[in-house]
């Protein structure tokens, strides 16, 4: 069965497989095809999340991993690619989340509730995916993502589809939002402002708290963009 980016293959009753389809003009080879390729995007997004993005170079990779430089450009041709391509299968892999916590929820305000949490809750392993640490990629995302989409290329790279996953999981939450209000006119607006909020938010509160009202033992976070959709759109 595909789900948009998301492939799952039922191995039996009780078990399934699930691939975060990945727009194949991101790498040069797929990563996913190797256990060097998983081993660049493991370590990649470990030390990405530790160095930060400027300090992280493929040789510091290679160094790490012990392999050539020369063989992470195999699969990818730079680390701006590299980026992107965690971002892609970062927006996937919240796809696939999104579809299955709402696949049979009819009751559309408790459908946009668990959509709201999703984007704006805090991150944990999810095991499915053993070689991606996802609370270290979501740190990347919060305070390194930005540096993808504010470039030069950007146009270029949309026309190509690099954040087609990014733009579907705001699409699919827009219509969440529609249903609740078909007449509200901004959704995509909104829910993006929630993504792109939430994400300042969670890192203000890591570095910069008197700019949050986080409180201990509340996620207030999630709490106030859940009043600020709904207070919007009703």
């Amino acid at each position: 069965m595909i789900v948009n980016s998301i492939t799952i293959t039922f191995t039996d009753m009780k078990h399934l497989k699930i691939h975060i389809d990945i727009n194949a003009e991101l790498y040069t080879k797929d990563p996913e095809s190797s256990d060097l390729g998983r081993n660049i995007v493991t370590h990649s997004i470990d030390m990405i999340d530790e160095l930060g993005f400027e300090a992280f170079t493929f040789k510091k990779l290679g160094q790490r991993i012990g392999s050539n430089e020369s063989s992470i450009y195999r699969y990818f041709e730079s680390k701006h690619m590299l980026l992107v391509y965690l971002i892609a299968w970062y927006w996937g892999w919240m796809e696939y989340t999104l579809v299955f916590s709402t696949v049979n929820v009819k009751d559309p305000k408790e459908k946009l509730e668990i959509a709201i949490a999703i984007l704006t809750r805090k991150v944990n392993r999810d095991q499915s995916f053993s070689y991606i640490n996802e609370i270290h990629l979501n740190r990347i995302i919060i305070a390194e993502s930005a540096k993808a989409y504010h470039t030069k290329g950007i146009d270029e790279e949309n026309k190509k589809g690099f954040y087609a996953t990014y733009k579907r999981v705001v699409q699919r939450i827009s219509d969440f939002v529609l249903e609740m209000n078909s007449d509200f006119k901004y959704p995509h607006m909104l829910i993006s402002t929630v993504i792109e909020g939430a994400h300042q938010q969670r890192y203000f509160s890591k570095h910069l708290p008197a700019l949050t009202d986080v409180k201990k033992g509340e996620d207030t976070i999630v709490q106030f963009y859940t009043d600020l959709v709904f207070k919007t759109i009703t």
